[in-house]
């Protein structure tokens, strides 16, 4: 089972794009971020088309999150549980269902940005992380493999930045960020890029500005991160690198993130 994460920046800006990284990779299952659209303008039929349920967290002009799965779908969240006011459009899950295999329950997540830290916005992101981590937690004690992926907008480690210093004073790298991802990893999830892995350079977000992309001046925010029963079945992960390249017509620009999947057997 080949499950993929990709933000998307726009779904209905990029589709063209998006529909032709969906043809060559072929996934099972797909969790997007920010769509940046409501329920209804999502592009559903495109996507039911080749053969995906679709299921949609949207929001009107910011955040959103879908996921896509072409096996039966089961026991479907909108939001991330922990608070009942939190009305932002970050989190989705559901269960998916092969016919031939043992379910894999999938949470596909939009963690907030935190800039700029200090401030309300930073509050709210460590706020977000530990509702994640408690959710984590409920989601362990059911022991089944679960697979929580997304853009984290966290750099967890010096290897995962082409300039530390440059970004020190960051939301997505400041020391109380990479120390609340770790107590993720620390609950027993497995970081499934660095599974694959260990000490390459794996970056997933280039910058439009400052030519990033032509200077490989990247960041890794976007995870996938396994749970016991989901890493026992491992069989690789990887960066799909090439989606950030200009298009040739120079007609669609691609999304400042890529897609990341991880292959389950």
């Amino acid at each position: 089972m080949k499950i993929a994460s990709f933000n998307v920046n726009s779904i209905n800006a990029r589709l063209p794009r998006i529909l032709d990284w969906f043809d060559k990779a072929k996934p099972d299952a797909v969790v997007l971020q920010e769509i940046k659209c409501i329920d209804e303008k999502f592009p559903a039929l495109e996507f039911e088309d080749r053969g995906y349920n679709v299921e949609v967290h949207g929001q009107k002009t910011y955040n959103g999150v879908a996921l896509l799965s072409k096996h039966p779908v089961d026991d479907v969240t909108r939001g991330l549980p922990g608070d009942k006011d939190d009305d932002q459009a970050r989190y989705i899950e559901a269960l998916i269902m092969p016919d031939n295999a043992e379910p894999v329950r999938l949470g596909g997540l939009y963690l907030p940005n935190g800039n700029p830290a200090p401030g309300p916005k930073y509050d709210y992101k460590m706020k977000w992380m530990k509702r994640l981590k408690k959710h984590a937690v409920k989601l362990l004690e059911n022991e089944e493999a679960f697979v929580l992926a997304g853009d984290y907008n966290i750099i967890p480690q010096v290897e995962d930045v082409h300039d530390p210093k440059a970004w020190a004073d960051d939301a997505l790298f400041l020391p109380e960020t990479r120390a609340a991802f770790r107590e993720l990893l620390n609950l027993g999830l497995t970081d499934s890029i660095r599974q694959a892995n260990p000490s390459g350079v794996c970056y997933t977000f280039w910058d439009y500005q400052r030519g990033a992309w032509e200077k490989d001046n990247g960041i890794r925010i976007d995870h996938l991160l396994l749970s016991p029963q989901a890493a026992d079945r491992f069989k690789d992960a990887g960066v799909d690198r090439k989606e950030r390249n200009p298009s040739s017509n120079g007609e669609v620009k691609p999304s400042d993130h890529v897609p990341v999947w991880v292959e389950l057997a």
